[in-house]
């Protein structure tokens, strides 16, 4: 998949070897396009890949038993549902879990794919989650590019110049939520004013 999104897709990958800084991790990034899980996964060593799970939509990805079986087979990914209602399990509780297990995540704060190139607010999951668990960093992650190679609603890849920026593993220095969101998307923003 590396090569594939390298070599026929045209995606530049910049200082990925911060992934190999830290056991385990938050990989926060903004989200243009489906490629974005692909594109992040594709940076992980292979055991790396086995402890790293995506964070997806389960009322996209799961709306099927075959889709939500071939998401987790090809993604490794924990499907949630994107707001807590009454009866169901709290998609905190389950990320939770999964950390505590030693796992690393790949997250979206956005929630949903945003227009290429503009940022949505995000939401405070990310922010509660690393207030719980305040010993693990974070990474923050900025892809530029992407949405215009698989737009939203769109089946065909369409080459073009990418970037997939890491930043440095962060631990987080406020135990407000708000404040913490604020410094990821700070983090996130920082990336992308470097790739211009």
């Amino acid at each position: 998949m590396r090569n594939f999104l390298r070599i026929i897709v045209g995606v530049k990958f910049i200082n990925k070897e911060s992934l190999k800084k830290e056991k385990q991790f938050i990989i926060v990034a903004n989200h243009n396009s489906h490629l974005d899980v692909m594109a992040i996964m594709s940076s992980l060593s292979f055991h790396q890949l086995k402890n790293t799970h995506p964070i997806a939509a389960g009322d996209y990805f799961g709306n099927s038993k075959f889709k939500s079986y071939i998401t987790r087979l090809f993604t490794n990914a924990i499907l949630i549902r994107r707001s807590k209602s009454n009866g169901t399990d709290n998609p905190i509780d389950a990320m939770n879990k999964a950390i505590q297990k030693g796992k690393s995540l790949i997250l979206f704060p956005e929630g949903s794919r945003g227009e290429p190139g503009k940022m949505q607010e995000f939401k405070k999951g990310i922010g509660i989650l690393l207030q719980m668990n305040p010993t693990i960093p974070f990474i923050p992650v900025y892809m530029k590019g992407m949405g215009k190679v698989l737009p939203k609603g769109e089946k065909l890849l369409v080459p073009f110049n990418t970037y997939v920026a890491f930043g440095e593993p962060i631990f987080i220095t406020s135990t407000d939520i708000s404040t913490i969101i604020i410094d990821v998307e700070k983090e996130i923003i920082n990336l992308d004013k470097k790739l211009a």
